[in-house]
């Protein structure tokens, strides 16, 4: 009797992966205040606990996304179930700084694995309009799972639950997807024979490629940058920390919801272009407002982080097709990659802005206001630095599109 694949349980399996992903994330940054408490470590040292998580998603997507069509998405899948339940039993349990960092890793790993197989899954699974729409219901999970575990966090903050307790969370759709999956007919992996990994890497050293890979890192930590240290850099503005993560997730996964008109509208280019400039003045609002002031600058900055990453994966896609699976992974990799190493900067810029403000002398909550609000003064660079890129790529793909046109004219004469 042949079996067959049943979409709709893998489809949810990979959404529960996906809000395990986001748990680690969101829950995560709700916790790094009792890290730090717990095990005495310095904002620097939380900043290398937090760049474990971004390090191990580019290894294992960008491995994933090399033996997908020889390993298959059922083995990528069940090494992400191990490397989330290690990763996440060891953090519970952990007894100091080197072993958060190894279980950090771990739960990285898992999370690079769940994008690595269910997002070419989905694309074996259907076809046309209806993958779009499904790879889009699909990353929708990510600041939506975000948006649900940042309220989880605060309230089990708010009742003094233990973060050990709310590590404990994450396990929830973690046991989820297991069971989702468990036993399942998965889809054989299409393999695309009119690109090989010879044409891909080819495609990839591309002056647009390379353009758009410099963009990438800089995209990347101007999203995760604010959103993993909210606990940290905004407990004392006056605001919610977890509330403002929470709205900042509800409205991205909203507009991402939207995606298609608003790309439609504006072009890919010129989305870029908008969001970093409305990414810019929302930190930069962060970094001087207080109170409730402090929910404006939120919704101005999901709104400009809110396409980032999906933008910039489509126009690898539309831009330099022949980089193919590969090239996407590759980007996502190195978004990932940056927000890694940026991750212990902002740490010693927290640091370091606290032994300024103590040598003038402040202390307590004006002390760690006073701390945040010059972090993000230097986490504002990045989306400054954007406005210029893509306004640079505006104007570059504005005139490639004249010089196709006038040689489509030239051919249409001869």
């Amino acid at each position: 009797m042949k079996t067959t694949i049943n979409r709709n349980a893998l489809f949810a399996g990979s959404c529960f992966a996906l809000i395990t992903t986001a748990f680690s994330f969101s829950i995560r940054a709700g916790i790094l205040p009792q890290l730090a408490n717990d095990f005495n470590l310095s904002a620097e040292q939380l900043g290398f606990i937090n760049s474990m998580w971004f390090l191990g998603f580019p290894i294992s997507m960008i491995i994933g996304g090399l033996i997908y069509h020889s390993f298959g998405p059922r083995n990528i899948m069940s090494i992400a179930f191990i490397a989330h339940t290690v990763g996440i039993i060891m953090t519970i349990y952990s007894g100091g700084y080197v072993s958060l960092l190894i279980s950090t890793l771990f739960i990285g790993f898992g999370n690079g694995c769940t994008e690595a197989a269910c997002n070419p899954m989905i694309a074996d699974m259907f076809s046309g309009v209806k993958m779009n729409k499904m790879l889009n219901r699909f990353h929708m999970w990510f600041p939506g799972g975000i948006f649900v575990g940042a309220i989880l966090s605060k309230f089990m903050t708010d009742w003094n639950w233990s973060w050990q307790t709310q590590m404990w969370l994450i396990m929830v759709p973690t046991i989820i997807y297991a069971i989702l999956f468990f036993g399942k007919k998965f889809p054989v992996p299409q393999v695309d024979k009119a690109t090989s990994l010879k044409e891909n890497f080819k495609a990839m050293i591309s002056p647009i490629y390379i353009f758009l890979f410099v963009c990438m890192a800089l995209t990347a930590i101007s999203e995760f940058g604010p959103n993993q240290w909210v606990s940290i850099i905004l407990s004392y503005s006056g605001a919610e920390p977890m509330l403002i993560l929470a709205l900042t997730s509800g409205l991205m996964a909203t507009g991402r919801f939207f995606a298609g008109p608003v790309v439609g509208f504006l072009g890919q280019t010129g989305v870029l272009l908008l969001s970093a400039i409305l990414a810019t003045i929302g930190i930069y609002m962060f970094s001087v407002v207080t109170g409730p002031l402090a929910y404006l600058a939120a919704i101005i900055f999901a709104l400009g982080v809110c396409y980032f990453w999906p933008v910039m994966v489509g126009s690898v896609a539309q831009k330099v097709p022949l980089s193919s699976a590969l090239g996407m992974s590759v980007l996502g990799g190195v978004g990932m990659f940056s927000t890694s190493i940026f991750q212990p900067f902002i740490g010693s810029w927290i640091d370091s802005a606290r032994e300024e403000n103590i040598s003038e002398g402040l202390t307590g909550n004006a002390l760690e206001l006073a701390a945040g609000q010059e972090t993000l003064q230097n986490i504002v660079i990045f989306p400054a630095i954007l406005i210029v890129l893509f306004t640079i790529l505006f104007f570059w793909q504005k005139n490639a599109k004249k010089n196709r046109e006038v040689l489509v004219d030239q051919k249409d004469r001869v």
